[in-house]
């Protein structure tokens, strides 16, 4: 039924202005919209809606991954950039905020309007 049509994701926020400065600014990702509700244009032509909403709760999980080749520069440009990392007392992470445990190396950070999101490097 839906096999040839283009769906995409969405989430929610606060304050749509602020997520539009975020992510087309200090994530330097392509963003376009009006009337309240905002597009991040993803690499493989992947959209996502960001809808301001009024009584936004912010995600308890991580609702974008980013993919990295270097963690660590990622994680530096990021925090000259102003992003803070997240730590989570079940998830051990070094003093730049990255998790080495098992899977791919991961630090988790928030948007303005507190989802979670993530920068992660596969391991060879």
């Amino acid at each position: 039924m839906f096999g040839a049509t283009k769906a995409f994701s969405g989430f929610s926020v606060d304050d749509v202005e602020a997520a539009r400065k975020f992510y087309g600014e200090t994530l330097g990702l392509r963003v376009d919209g009006d009337e309240g509700m905002l597009f991040l244009h993803l690499a493989g032509n992947r959209d996502v809606l960001v809808y301001g909403k009024p009584d936004h709760t912010p995600a308890t999980y991580t609702i974008l991954n980013f993919p990295v080749d270097d963690i660590e520069a990622a994680v530096d440009e990021l925090g000259r950039r102003g992003v803070r990392f997240e730590r989570y007392d079940a998830l051990k992470a070094d003093d730049k905020g990255i998790h080495r445990g098992e899977g791919p190396l991961i630090a988790w950070f928030t948007d303005p309007a507190g989802n979670v999101l993530s920068v992660l490097e596969e391991r060879s």
